[in-house]
This record gives C-alpha cells, structure tokens and sequence, in this order.
C-alpha cells in the first residue's frame, strides 16, 4: 500500500452555530474544529486504513497544539510537522447557509503554514514512491508558493503520484482572487487534479470546459476530476468520461466534503498502487463511488476532521 503525504495548511475552523439568518435573536458562539484541506485528506486516508503523513507548519500556541494533538489522534503521522514562533496557527470562521454551505472569513496572513521551506522536508521524504497530494491554497505569497511548485516537481520525479485539489479561496490572495496562471502552473504538475464545477468555470474563463480539461490531459494530468455539491462527478482521462452520481444525504456542514471525496479517492489508489491506475474505467468508478459516499457522510455532521468516515460508516451508507 502507498503512504499519502498531504502538505499545506492545518487551520483551525471556528464554525458559528447559526444556521442561515439570525433572525431569531440567539446569541452566536463559536466552536474549534481541527481543519485545513491537506490536513483533512491526511485525516481521511487514515481513518480509512491508508498510512497517512502531514507535512506543514503550525505556530507554537495553543491552537497549534490543538491541531498537532487531534491530528496524531486520528492516526496521522506527525514528524513532518514543524513548529514556530515566527507566526500564529491560522484561524477560519465559518458561517452556514440553511443548507449547510459554508462561507469563510480568515485570520490568515500572517501564519504559521506560510513560513514552510524545502529546507524544512524531513531527510527522505521522497525516498520512496507515494501519493503527494497540495492545495493551492499554498500559492497565494510568493515564498510559499515556490516552496508549493518545487515539492510537487521533486515529488514527480521521485515516481511519486501529485495529487492537486484546486480548493479556490479567493479572500486568502492579495488580489481578492485567485491567480489562474499560478494555480494552472501547480494543477498541470499532477497526474490527478480536482475541481468544483465552479472552479472549472473560474480557471477556464472563455475556454470551453472539454478544451480546458484537454489541455491539462495534454499536458500530463492522468484524471481530471469534477465534482458540483451533491450533482453528479465527472471524471475525463485516457479517452474516458465517468459520470458518478452521489448518495442523497441532508447537508449539515459541507466544510470537508470536498476533502474526504479527495481523500476518499487518494485511499483507493493507494490500496492499488498501480502504474497505469488511470486505464481501468471500471476500477476508476468504483473508486469514485467511494469518494462519494466518503464526500456524502461528511457533510452530514458538522467539523471537518470529526465528520471523515471510517470503513464501518462507509458500509453504513451504501445500506
């Protein structure tokens, strides 16, 4: 079985206790839930069996050592974690619509994951062939974003499989949107990348869809995902189209649904180990049907790292 090695930002979300409006007068509070995209997909792989490591930096406060505690309870491997003193563990408020969608409102920068180098990778890291998988939220300053590019190159060439979720966070970049050609730089050094219909629709601007996706195959993605909330996943690679609809679930708290789908799929491949994982429709579907109900359990529960299926709930679900 392939190890995951997720690299980023482990955060902590503050999820607000209101739903939708507040209009029935209730005073709003907050509560700490463990997070952070990469960090969350090294959470899913190892609540479903597949060993797991973070690697990233956290502040030396309370809040990082809240993250570094719950990751390593959850079975993530934690000696790629550095602390500093240099910043502060990022902080994310999280408000929910009705439906449990989530808009976010960061106290980040200045933080703890930006200040991660190359000089920070533990001896080795590389040594043997994994699953790598980044966010872009780990391109929006310069400094981290070379960091970003050059580990997913080193990881490349080591054989490793570079996975990239785009997890677009418009208000965590300077410009208060993403950087196209930047985020499209990180998404074609993967051989699986992931997006939601809305940010196909971002990155692709007047480019049709199939052109856009096309163009990332030609240049060496193997699986180009596309996910759109509880509609139907698309997959397009090697000649192929999938199409997976997911399980009908009541959303909650969609923070890490997109997470554990990622996860989800990441924890299939890594059972398999494949070469040429990528020819196999009928494997690439079943796997996919995983990642949805992984992606479906999560948003019924609120939280991120609290809210990622083990195998039982996965059984659970396809009942």
């Amino acid at each position: 079985m392939m190890p995951v090695i997720a690299f980023g930002e482990a955060l902590v979300d503050m999820l607000s206790s209101r739903l939708g409006d507040a209009g029935d007068g209730a005073a709003e509070t907050f509560t700490p839930y463990a997070g952070g995209a990469p960090a969350n997909v090294a959470v899913a792989c190892a609540r479903l069996g597949v060993p797991s490591r973070f690697l990233g930096m956290l502040g030396d406060d309370y809040f990082g050592d809240f993250l570094a505690a719950e990751l390593a309870a959850h079975g993530v491997d934690t000696r790629g974690v550095v602390r500093t003193r240099e910043a502060r563990t990022a902080l994310a408020f999280v408000s929910r619509d009705a439906a449990g969608e989530r808009t976010f409102d960061f106290y980040r920068p200045p933080a703890a994951d930006l200040l991660y180098r190359l000089e920070h990778l533990p001896a080795g890291i590389f040594a043997e062939p994994a699953i790598v998988h980044v966010c872009t939220n780990s391109l929006t300053e310069p400094e981290i974003a070379d960091t970003t590019l050059a580990m997913a190159e080193m990881a490349a060439k080591s054989g490793s499989l570079v996975s990239v979720d785009a997890n677009l966070r418009h208000n965590l970049w300077d410009a208060g949107s993403a950087d196209i050609s930047l985020v499209t730089e990180l998404l074609d050094r993967a051989q699986l990348i992931k997006l939601s219909r809305d940010e196909l629709d971002y990155l692709r601007a007047d480019h049709p869809a199939v052109a856009w996706i096309n163009e990332r195959l030609a240049r060496g993605v193997r699986l180009a995902v596309i996910t759109d909330g509880p509609g139907k996943v698309e997959a397009f690679g090697a000649g192929q189209h999938l199409e997976v609809t997911p399980p009908s679930v009541q959303a909650v708290d969609t923070t890490a649904g997109g997470d554990a789908f990622i996860g989800g799929l990441l924890a299939m491949l890594a059972e398999t180990a494949a070469d040429d994982w990528w020819h196999d429709s009928a494997r690439l579907t079943g796997y996919l049907e995983v990642a949805c109900r992984c992606g479906a359990h999560a948003v019924t529960r609120p939280g991120a790292y609290a809210a990622l299926p083990d195998r039982q709930d996965l059984e659970r679900l396809r009942r």
